[in-house]
């Protein structure tokens, strides 16, 4: 029920996680960081989810940086994401 209320009111799961890239890639609207913000308070998965996805890009963004010669930008971070999720079926 209170699920159901949380995307009814704020946002949907799925569409927080989108908001949640595009916070990474500096290019959210402050409407749209409000919304995630508070939807990231209540859903305990978006914040776990949030959590994974800041690990992981420094993670990648330390690695890549360290090797010169191998530089990624950020649209092939993020297309090794999308690879990364579509194996993992979300």
């Amino acid at each position: 029920m209170f699920k159901k209320i949380i995307h009814i009111f704020f946002l949907p799961c799925s569409k927080a996680t989108l908001l949640m890239e595009k916070r990474n890639a500096d290019n959210i609207s402050p409407k749209e960081n409000w919304q995630l913000s508070v939807h990231i308070m209540i859903c305990k998965w978006c914040k776990a989810y949030e959590e994974k996805l800041k690990i992981l890009d420094s993670i990648l963004k330390n690695k890549w940086s360290k090797e010169e010669k191998n530089e990624l930008n950020d649209v092939e971070i993020q297309e090794f994401k999308n690879k990364i999720f579509k194996k993992l079926d979300f």
